[in-house]
């Protein structure tokens, strides 16, 4: 049995954890001899269906705070104390599950350099484990990207550790390796996979549509904010657009919105109470499901988030993009190029006002009932299927017994 190793830090949102989700049930799909082991600081972790030969081990969380510095999130203790926690709960595992392969998703040497012990030991075995950095298309703007690349040695830990870097995008969109000004020796490393295509669901959209009571003639209209932390204020100016907008009622519209687990509980609370009136607001705290969802709807409201474009662009669905822009500018940057390729429509969070957000609905909600067709851009949705062969050629079959090394009991500092 071959076995990989899955970092995912997981700090925020559900992004990071859905993705390297994805790419862990790929490799167990298309080799019958491999498991995955993820470790995961995503409070979410339980939420999601584990397919066979996947497991995880859950580290303590931590969070992100608005100046984009990390912090603990829910443990009554030090941040130095939480870090030197996962450290060695990281080490462990790494030493005892006893991988072919570790992925690294997005930072090279983890939160704080917690995966610095990890990947001095893979790199002394008597049997190398390979390695391979894990980026989305997107960081954040190329600018703060290079200084904070720069500042923490990422490009050396990719020299030192990695085997190769695979990019889940596609350099017409945005070339990672040139916008972020990737030295020779990184460059080298680089492989493009393009964007990662999604699954239809496990539903039908006429089966959904017609549990939420929607008829085959009636526009259905999805609001979601992923993972839903920061998305009240989305949630908000629809709840409150919607409640002005008689145009969208007189087209018989209905509207499922699905809050967010992450959203605090008060704060979805009141969202139930203000809809509880109106027949034609479906709400709802979360779906493991939210390709039938998307399906089912015609257009959908969103943040703009790596695995929320990859389901509209596999879905062809039209949309109305409000993306993040705060602590990093990656959505926006995302939103504005694909807005411009006309792929969807974008709105900077600084015009969301409710009567702006309810008009741009309209307009593609006109535009998805008069069967209007959205351009096919040539963006590579076979993100899984290239990822797949790179990791096969770097994860050849289990060679001969594991050699010895020296067994870390603990991780000072």
């Amino acid at each position: 049995m071959k076995k990989v190793l899955v970092y995912s830090h997981d700090t925020y949102g559900l992004g990071n954890i859905r993705r390297m989700l994805e790419v862990s049930q790929s490799l167990v799909d298309n080799d019958p001899d491999v498991s995955v082991l993820i470790l995961s600081g995503s409070p979410m972790m339980h939420a999601f269906r584990i397919p066979a030969r996947i497991d995880y081990i859950k580290l303590p969380c931590l969070t992100r705070t608005s100046a984009g510095a990390y912090a603990v999130k829910f443990l009554g203790v030090d941040y130095p104390d939480i870090v030197k926690l996962r450290r060695n709960i990281i080490l462990n595992a790494f030493v005892d599950f006893d991988p072919d392969l570790v992925l690294v998703d997005k930072k090279p040497l983890g939160i704080s350099d917690e995966l610095l012990p990890m990947l001095e030991i893979a790199k002394r075995r008597a049997h190398r484990t390979r390695t391979a950095l894990v980026l989305r298309d997107i960081l954040d703007a190329p600018e703060p990207t290079i200084a904070v690349w720069r500042k923490n040695g990422y490009h050396e830990a990719i020299r030192d550790f990695y085997d190769q870097v695979l990019v889940l995008g596609n350099p017409q969109v945005f070339d990672t390796a040139r916008e972020y000004d990737f030295p020779a020796e990184t460059r080298q490393k680089v492989r493009y996979c393009g964007y990662v295509g999604r699954e239809l669901g496990r539903g039908f959209r006429e089966e959904l549509r017609a549990e939420l009571g929607v008829a085959p003639d009636q526009p259905l209209v999805l609001v979601t904010p992923g993972g839903g932390e920061d998305g009240e204020r989305l949630l908000r100016a629809y709840l409150d657009g919607w409640a002005q907008d008689e145009e969208l009622k007189a087209m018989g519209a209905r509207t499922l919105l699905i809050c967010g687990p992450e959203l605090g509980g008060d704060r979805r609370q009141r969202f139930f109470m203000d809809s509880s009136g109106d027949s034609r607001l479906i709400v709802r705290e979360f779906s493991d499901d939210m390709m039938t969802c998307m399906d089912a709807a015609d257009v959908v409201v969103c943040m703009g988030g790596y695995n929320t474009v990859c389901e509209l662009l596999t879905l062809r669905k039209r949309a109305v993009v409000v993306p993040r822009v705060k602590p990093v500018q990656e959505q926006w940057i995302r939103a504005e190029r694909m807005s411009g390729m006309g792929l969807f429509r974008a709105l900077h969070p600084a015009k969301l006002q409710p009567s702006h957000l309810m008009r741009e609905v309209r307009g593609e909600l006109l535009a998805a009932l008069a069967g209007t067709e959205l351009p096919r851009a040539a963006i590579d949705m076979r993100g899984l299927e290239r990822l797949q062969v790179a990791l096969g050629e770097l994860m050849p079959e289990r060679g001969s017994p594991s050699g010895t090394y020296p067994r870390p009991m603990a991780v000072m500092g």
